[in-house]
């Protein structure tokens, strides 16, 4: 486990020193608004628990009705694009047994909640605040 030390920006342990931050936006199928109310407190939820499994740290989370952006800090052996198929997999059937057959029957007939497209970035220490202001914003 990695962990920062009082006073140090970066993840140590024995062997490395690092701090990789992240920008990762999911939007929904057809951009359909369907993450509010209780959708999006279900589906923060089990984002925030995919990541706390993962060991990873979710600096700042939120969005519209039709995204979700997510600012995190991961380890060097997390691949962005594989936590992303992660987030999503895990979080849409999630989501559609317990909203399936009635806040989402409306807008999905098909076992959908993602779109197939991602976006993901890096941050650092110089856009932080900046990309945290702007999920603030949403």
């Amino acid at each position: 486990m990695y962990e920062k030390k009082k006073g140090n920006p970066y993840y140590t342990n024995r062997h490395s020193c690092f701090l990789l931050q992240y920008h990762m936006v999911l939007v929904t199928k057809y951009r359909h608004p369907v993450i509010s109310g209780v959708v999006r407190t279900c589906l923060y939820s089990k984002i925030r628990s995919i990541f706390r499994e993962r060991g990873l740290e979710i600096l700042e989370m939120g969005g519209g009705e039709d995204h979700v952006h997510i600012l995190f800090e991961a380890d060097p052996f997390t691949a962005p694009g594989e936590l992303v198929n992660v987030v999503k997999t895990q979080s849409s059937r999630f989501v559609r047994k317990a909203y399936g057959e009635t806040l989402l029957k409306k807008y999905y007939w098909k076992p959908y909640f993602w779109s197939d497209s991602y976006f993901v970035t890096t941050a650092s220490e110089n856009s932080l605040d900046h990309v945290r202001a702007y999920i603030q914003n949403q």
